[in-house]
């Protein structure tokens, strides 16, 4: 295998140190680019044509890239062009939701090559790093994956995480933040770890809605409210690495008790959980709604994609609650759309499948308490890939540093 971990470079001679990097380089622009000719890539690293050829036919021959037809000519011969092979290098990729997690594995091109598989966990499970693994495993013996061909694990959760050190300091258990040490001594592999609406973030900019834009925010609407932030075309982390953490501005004076121990934050008025309760509630007072037909019977079972599912079919009590949690995000992006100024917000997670039920309301607030000249110009969209941003995104940082030089 060329591709080793960076800190166990200085192994190599000097020569084959140089070899090595150049090698990684054009991996890197491959990963990029998709398809690159010799001429190109030889300029892109700096070498002659020469030297990118033969570096090239030794990466053929090791399988890591392959030939992919032939390019437009400019006068002569058409190029060869070139691509990252399909089904030689590997990425794990988890997603750790409040309650649950999902788990896939993607190639280099960033393809799916397994099925996804979700599994109930939390950050503070203290089975967590067993439960990533053993999903993990399942999936390389069900897809008959050679794990020898699999580099990194990148893994996406909620928390204050910082993600040089791959700690998450939400965890309740201060022995159990470390996540990137305790998956890397688990799986024997490269492990990334970073915060899931920063990753979604990241995933919509490189392949979903935010892409083509250079200042975008990214809100993961779930049980919490993430914000993932793009700043002149760079995922913004903060100085600490804990930028984005909208769902614990205050909204209400001495308002609900939230999770992180504050009163009134914005989670506690716009979140999933909220929709949950206040739903529950209605039913629990017998409130005149397809929910209270449906659940009268056992309230718990209720989820939001349940009132989301009411108000299509036209139920007033489930679209006066998306309405609400709608005008309340609203509020509460008023702030960061004056702050940042961005291009586009885009809206993932369950909550934000009720689409035009939701939409009109955060408008509506934004118009309220944004000033025209912001919030004219900015579109807001709802994602459709939502569902794999945050795994495509941590997928794309975890290959980037595989194939970049971190030394240079």
């Amino acid at each position: 295998m060329i591709l080793i971990r960076e800190d166990k470079t200085t192994q190599l001679s000097g020569n084959g140190l140089k070899k090595y990097r150049q090698k990684k380089k054009i991996m890197h622009l491959l990963y990029k680019h998709e398809m690159l000719s010799g001429p190109v890539i030889s300029k892109r690293i700096g070498v002659s044509l020469p030297t990118a050829i033969s570096l090239l036919n030794e990466l053929t021959e090791l399988n890591y890239i392959e030939s992919r037809g032939t390019g437009e000519s400019r006068g002569g011969r058409k190029p060869a062009l070139f691509g990252l092979s399909n089904n030689f290098i590997f990425i794990i990729a988890c997603e750790i939701e409040r309650y649950r997690a999902k788990i896939i594995i993607y190639n280099s091109n960033n393809q799916a090559v397994t099925p996804l598989v979700k599994f109930e966990t939390s950050i503070d499970d203290d089975q967590l790093v067993d439960k990533i693994y053993q999903n993990a495993k399942h999936l390389i013996t069900e897809n008959r994956i050679d794990e020898k061909r699999i580099l990194g694990v990148g893994i996406t959760m909620p928390g204050l995480i910082d993600e040089v050190q791959g700690m998450n300091f939400t965890i309740k258990n201060k022995a159990c933040q470390n996540v990137k040490k305790r998956l890397e001594d688990k799986f024997g592999k490269l492990v990334y770890v970073n915060n899931d609406a920063r990753m979604q973030a990241y995933g919509e900019y490189i392949f979903g809605a935010a892409k083509g834009h250079k200042n975008a925010i990214v809100v993961t609407w779930s049980y919490g409210i993430g914000l993932g932030i793009i700043v002149d075309g760079k995922l913004y982390n903060g100085s600490s690495g804990f930028a984005g953490e909208l769902s614990h501005i205050q909204l209400v004076e001495d308002g609900n008790l939230c999770i992180c121990g504050k009163r009134g934050c914005l989670e506690t008025v716009a979140s999933a959980y909220v929709l949950e309760r206040e739903a529950k509630k209605g039913i629990v007072e017998n409130r005149i709604s397809q929910l209270t037909e449906q659940f009268k019977k056992n309230p718990e079972a209720l989820k939001p994609e349940d009132v989301i599912s009411a108000a299509r079919s036209g139920d007033e009590f489930s679209i006066h609650l998306l309405h609400q949690v709608g005008l309340a995000l609203g509020k509460g992006l008023s702030v960061t759309l004056q702050l940042l100024n961005p291009d586009i917000i885009v809206l993932g997670g369950p909550v934000s499948a009720a689409n035009q039920y939701v939409l009109t309301s955060i408008q509506q607030s934004l118009n309220k308490y944004c000033l025209e000249q912001i919030y004219a110009n900015t579109k807001i969209v709802v994602s459709e890939i939502w569902e794999q941003s945050g795994l495509l995104g941590v997928t794309a940082m975890l290959f980037q540093k595989l194939f970049s030089d971190l030394h240079n």
